[in-house]
């Protein structure tokens, strides 16, 4: 699924009126009739709710103004504020206004802070005031409008985009932006919604389908991409009747020091669980017990005593997996450089072998379009350096995977896989995964598909998002506090099926989740 930029959203609007042959009203309707069914799916909504929607003057407002007239007419409790920062309305605004007059529907008008409700706890406060079109820091009525709404105790719904968040660059002023747990999005997630910065503003998204031309959509060019399984669909391999071990690859697992066997044998059982023909771990000879009892379906080879520093390996692998638990002593750090220097393989590279990687980056001019690097957010910084902003960083992942062939992994709430610039961030998973050996588990998955001869890009992009639908899968019936690695490996078989057979998942993020009167101000509402 593509993301599209602030531009290209309203230049997708404008082609699906034309191309489509329907009006710019009719797409409203369309668009406003996605969130009531939404709204009155909800269990907490309810015939006693009082429904607080508060409409700008642009099509935002238009899109509230039709929401709420759907919501009247079917007997929910809805108060509709207008509110007055400019004296300029769109005139699809100017219409549903009217057509909410003919059904004796009348909003309030909003023109300074005494004329703000008074909103209760039990009560629902939804956000049409913005859209997409918003560039510069609402100040004024509005700034004391969101801090108000920011205040009260109701369940807060943002229709598209929270007012006050851009689309597709940082926020100046945290306390400009409307906080939702729920926001509506439409046809497709805002990159906003994909960062860490913006997490207070988007707790939840959904998205809606509209009815916009997705063949317009389509010829979009964008480098960031929101992955779903229907994309996933398209290369997942199904195996063959006469299919034996050695179609599926033979995965090497190297790491581990002393205290550290656990990362391992996470790795390796993962690995084996995800589909590899055959698995070997080489590890340091403490180890070689750890891993033969709790493994017993893999083989090993052992190193030094405490450490891996010879990397003297016999195996014929296919693939390796490198760095889980293998820390950075000097000795290991030496025999990493050079095993890197002469590898040829496939091979997925987490944990310490990343740091080592980072103290000597001479290494990274190593590797290949054939690798697969897995930083979480301090092992990432090792590579690129700090960052001023989560776009900051973006652009400094976007030249570091320009500059250097690898695949990167960028663990996080919506893990990124980056190649060549281009962003596919994942659309399962949640914080049950927050926990020690997580990112183990995952590098022995990524391993075995690469061993199963996906590409890296592929592997990456299936294994990351089947690794988080085992923490959804999790959260149906017990909480994400006791998830733990070993779980995600259990886990592993149910979230295959839901690829083979897609089922529905509690995810709300997938639905299938200045000067204020300048005109500048709202080029996509006009």
């Amino acid at each position: 699924m593509k993301i599209l930029n602030a531009a290209q959203i309203r230049a997708v609007d404008t082609a699906t009126v034309n191309n489509l042959k329907i009006s710019s009203l009719d797409l409203m309707e369309n668009a406003a009739s996605k969130c009531f069914q939404w709204i009155d799916n909800q269990i907490f909504t309810n015939d006693d709710n009082k429904i607080h929607l508060f409409c700008g003057l642009g099509n935002n407002g238009g899109d509230g103004l039709a929401l709420g007239r759907m919501l009247s007419l079917e007997f929910y409790n809805v108060y509709l504020y207008i509110v007055h920062y400019s004296d300029k309305m769109s005139d699809d605004f100017i219409t549903n206004f009217n057509r909410a007059e003919e059904y004796q529907i009348h909003p309030v008008n909003i023109y300074a802070e005494e004329d703000f409700p008074e909103i209760e706890k039990n009560d629902i406060v939804i956000d049409a005031i913005f859209g997409t079109g918003l560039n510069k820091t609402p100040n004024g009525l509005v700034l004391n409008l969101i801090q108000f709404l920011n205040d009260s105790p109701a369940v807060k719904i943002a229709i598209d985009i929270p007012t006050g968040l851009f689309v597709d660059k940082s926020v100046l002023n945290k306390n400009s932006v409307f906080k939702a747990n729920y926001v509506l999005t439409f046809q497709a997630p805002k990159l906003a919604f994909l960062l860490p910065e913006n997490e207070e503003f988007v707790e939840s998204f959904i998205v809606l389908d509209i009815g916009l031309d997705q063949e317009y959509v389509q010829k979009q060019e964008t480098s960031y991409y929101y992955t779903t399984p229907e994309d996933l669909s398209e290369f997942y391999k199904k195996r063959k009747k006469f299919s034996h071990k050695g179609d599926f690859g033979h995965s090497l697992i190297i790491g581990g020091s002393y205290g550290k066997i656990g990362s391992v044998v996470l790795a390796t059982k993962s690995a084996i669980k995800m589909g590899s023909g055959l698995v070997t771990a080489y590890l340091p000879k403490c180890g070689y017990s750890i891993l033969q009892i709790s493994v017993p379906e893999a083989m090993v080879e052992v190193d030094d005593e405490n450490i891996v520093q010879h990397f003297n390996i016999n195996t014929k692998a296919s693939v390796i997996g490198l760095g889980v638990g293998l820390g950075t002593d000097e000795l290991t750090s030496k025999g990493l450089i050079h095993f890197l220097e002469n590898n040829q393989l496939p091979m997925v590279i987490d944990a310490d072998g990343i740091n080592i990687i980072a103290k000597h980056q001479e290494a990274l001019h190593f590797l290949n379009d054939k690798v697969i690097l897995t930083p979480h957010p301090k092992e990432l910084k090792g590579l690129i350096g700090e960052w001023t902003s989560d776009y900051d960083k973006l652009e400094k992942i976007r030249d570091f995977t320009i500059k250097y062939p690898v695949v990167l992994v960028v663990k996080g709430a919506h893990t990124m896989v980056v190649q060549n610039g281009n962003f596919y961030f994942n659309s399962s998973g949640n914080p049950a995964l927050a926990k020690g050996g997580s990112g183990d588990v995952l590098t022995g998955m990524l391993t075995a598909l690469l061993a199963q001869k996906y590409t890296p890009l592929e592997a990456a992009l299936l294994g990351v998002y089947l690794h988080g639908v085992t923490a959804d899968l999790y959260v149906i019936l017990s909480p994400a506090e006791s998830f733990t690695a070993t779980e995600i490996i259990n886990y592993i078989p149910s979230a295959l099926i839901t690829l083979i057979r897609p089922m529905d998942l509690p995810d709300e993020e997938n639905d299938e989740i200045s000067n204020i009167e300048d005109a500048d101000f709202l080029d996509d509402d006009f």
